[in-house]
């Protein structure tokens, strides 16, 4: 099983651009196009399904919200923050 992340250890693996709510990190960005966004969120799914790990999606036109927590472990493990790199490699 994975290990959760104490507060500290989870605040202190936070990236530029995600922000934390108790066991979730969060990041909202806006692209130039909503194509461009679909584009996006197909990319993230490619590298989510490879890691078995699969974040929180939200599509509003061309603004994406990105959630991630390890719900079968209960609460922000390194896999949370593993993808939260790969997806601002795609943005």
């Amino acid at each position: 099983m994975t290990e959760i992340l104490s507060d500290s250890e989870a605040d202190g693996r936070l990236r530029t651009g995600w922000t934390r709510s108790g066991a979730v990190i969060s990041r909202e960005v806006e692209l130039a196009s909503f194509p461009e966004a679909i584009e996006a969120v197909n990319r993230v799914a490619e590298l989510a399904e490879a890691a078995d790990h699969h974040p929180d999606i939200d599509i509003r036109w061309r603004t994406l919200t990105f959630r991630l927590s390890t719900h079968s472990a209960g609460g922000l493990t390194a896999k949370d923050f593993d993808l939260a790199a790969q997806i601002d490699s795609v943005l």
